[in-house]
């Protein structure tokens, strides 16, 4: 007999499982399908384990360069990278255990396994089947593996945290936040990295200020950017490292190569063509603002949809979603506009809202009004490198309303939140003047800008 549900979602990641968290809650019969780990890539290969080591490549910057500048003689004895897996290991476990708590506190049934379409309403898994009124695609999304002669010899952003040891040198290929990500913090435990693009510069989207800030950086940090550059072919020597072939001839010698050129949405095995789920040219499931699929029934959020890619959006939509089919809020939606963003990097990047670029075209350039700050931090100030914290605001209109505000520098991933808030309630330029600054901080920046 089939066994069938309200709400079956299919991928416990971070949308999946609050949305499908979120129908519990209001009393449905529910079930979540995963045929891989608990938590999806942001709690086992994304954010997460990312975040811990961000914070352990941070500790090993105020060791080694920070703390002698600080009165501190510190003799380094060793650096157990095994030791700092197991460490990250353990958290991500804890977070798994209480997923599958609160999957039984709120009466979700787990599926383990990979699902199938067999029609709009029903699911197959294992061999058995599933029904249910409602089904969710939170499937996520894979990195990709360039077709190039010896690309498999290169590792993902997946491959990353399954490193068994910490390399000398390694080269990331790649443009985006992943990239950026991944080169602050392997640089930040003392590996020379090299970061290739294929244009002029990481983080194209971004204002022009942290664009050329974030370049300025790395070229202090000693992170070796390489633009304009298109790998031909990789190398394996007998030693296990590799030879770097570039389209120009040049080449390079590494330990490690990660792939960070973008990822692909997973849909590809889940048999939804056949129920006449609509997919754009790249396997993105076409969605309306609602998170509804040309197939009544059947609704698509996160990676595999062609919105922003980070696990609190899907989150956001995953509980709207639910809202929406199960608490009689039939306006529910999530609104992508001005979403946030930070991008991990040592120092960390934010932005939420338009870019100057953006706002000119939009507005006009005599409707606009920029703000800059550049100075050292204070906790940067007695360090020899000179590390620059840049903030900026886009202001629109007589009364400059705030559009976007963007950074780089010591605390400013921590210090967005609150001004996101301001901004979403339509602050302005007098606002964020009228406010007191806190002193000494990196955050009374943008109260005091002239």
């Amino acid at each position: 007999m089939n066994e069938h549900y309200n709400y079956i979602a299919i991928g416990a990641g971070s949308g999946g499982i609050s949305s499908i968290k979120q129908a519990a809650m209001y009393g449905k019969k529910c079930a979540i399908i995963e045929e891989k780990l608990i938590g999806g890539t942001c709690v086992n290969l994304g954010c997460v384990p990312k975040k811990i080591m961000w914070y352990a490549a941070n500790v090993s910057e105020i060791i080694n360069i920070y703390a002698s500048n600080y009165g501190f003689n510190i003799t380094i004895n060793n650096f157990n990278w095994k030791k700092l897996i197991e460490t990250r290991s353990v958290y991500i476990n804890n977070l798994q255990i209480f997923y599958k708590k609160n999957f039984k506190k709120n009466n979700i049934t787990v599926i383990n396994g990979h699902a199938s379409f067999i029609n709009a309403n029903t699911l197959k898994v294992n061999n058995k089947i599933y029904t249910s009124d409602h089904i969710l695609i939170s499937s996520g999304s894979y990195p990709i593996i360039p077709k190039i002669l010896g690309a498999e010899y290169g590792i993902t952003s997946d491959g990353f945290f399954e490193l068994n040891e910490l390399p000398k040198s390694v080269a990331i290929v790649g443009a985006g936040y992943i990239a950026v990500e991944l080169a602050g913090m392997l640089n930040g435990f003392g590996v020379e990295t090299h970061l290739f693009v294929r244009k002029n510069s990481p983080l194209r989207s971004f204002d022009s200020v942290i664009i050329n800030g974030l370049i300025e950086i790395m070229k202090k940090k000693g992170i070796k950017l390489h633009t304009w550059v298109s790998l031909k072919k990789i190398l394996k020597n007998k030693d296990s490292s590799l030879i770097l072939k570039l389209e120009n001839n040049q080449e390079f010698k590494v330990d490690v190569l990660i792939w960070a050129i973008g990822r692909k949405p997973a849909t590809n095995n889940l048999n939804i063509e056949s129920v006449g789920v609509e997919l754009d040219e790249y396997g993105y499931i076409k969605v309306d603002q609602y998170q509804n699929t040309n197939i009544n029934g059947i609704y698509a959020i996160g990676d595999n949809t062609y919105a922003s890619k980070v696990a609190p959006v899907a989150v956001a939509a995953g509980r709207k979603l639910s809202d929406r089919l199960f608490n009689d809020m039939p306006d529910a939606y999530l609104n992508y506009k001005n979403i946030p963003t930070v991008v991990f990097f040592h120092p960390p990047i934010c932005a939420v809202g338009m870019t100057e670029s953006q706002a000119i075209k939009k507005y006009g350039i005599n409707n606009i009004k920029i703000y800059n700050s550049s100075f050292i931090a204070m906790r940067d100030a007695n360090v020899s490198l000179d590390i620059p914290c840049i903030l900026k605001l886009v202001c629109v209109g007589t009364n400059e309303k705030i559009v976007g505000i963007h950074g780089i520098g010591c605390g400013v991933d921590e210090i967005l939140q609150g001004f996101v808030v301001a901004f979403n309630m339509g602050a302005t330029k007098r606002d964020f003047d009228n406010t007191i600054a806190i002193h000494p901080t990196v955050s009374e920046e943008f109260v005091t800008m002239r």
